[in-house]
């Protein structure tokens, strides 16, 4: 068993390395932090989604956000769309699945916030539902996903596109590039 342990291990640690290699990727996590810095100077928003995993992992980074990261300092608004279940579960069965983010997005989202959608396919149909809506509203639209970027791709603005397409080593570079970007736009923003 140790063996599988550290043949997992190993492969975390190659995807990771891939991603530390990856010139373009670490420019657009530098660039991503200073639109995320941005947004918040012009009283902006972040709204997060994804499915299972993925919004497990939205709803993280979003309370990254909102809550405090590193250090004591003042809530940044961040929210992620999925955790009201009575309207989840509503929209879901009085439209469909595919409407639950686009309706939020609709509700919720003003010209130059932030929409995150996760999803290591990049090919959830919420989430490329809720990016149209974000599109006709002028959100700025980021995709997290795996290595194709799937039909995500063409919606996003900024595009953190994981070099891999195993799922677990995918979502487990969201959360570290995920809190790379909080830290930085904490320090940034409040400048520590």
């Amino acid at each position: 068993m140790q063996s599988k342990i550290k043949e997992i291990l190993s492969a975390a640690i190659s995807v990771k390395q891939q991603v530390l290699q990856d010139e373009i990727l670490l420019q657009k996590m530098e660039i991503l932090t200073d639109v995320i810095v941005s947004c918040f100077k012009q009283d902006g928003k972040l709204l997060f989604c994804g499915n299972g995993g993925s919004a497990a992992d939205a709803q993280h980074l979003a309370a990254e956000f909102s809550g405090r990261f590193y250090t004591d300092r003042e809530p940044l608004d961040a929210e992620a769309l999925h955790v009201n279940t009575s309207y989840l579960t509503a929209v879901a069965n009085d439209y469909s699945y595919n409407e639950v983010y686009a309706r939020l997005v609709k509700a919720k989202g003003r010209k130059g916030d932030i929409l995150f959608g996760l999803s290591t396919s990049g090919n959830s149909a919420n989430i490329i539902e809720a990016f149209k809506v974000a599109k006709e509203r002028g959100l700025i639209i980021v995709g997290f996903t795996g290595e194709t970027g799937g039909k995500m791709r063409e919606y996003c603005d900024y595009l953190i596109n994981i070099p891999s397409t195993d799922t677990p080593r995918i979502q487990e570079c969201h959360i570290t590039i995920g809190h790379i970007i909080c830290q930085l736009v904490e320090e940034k923003f409040f400048e520590l």
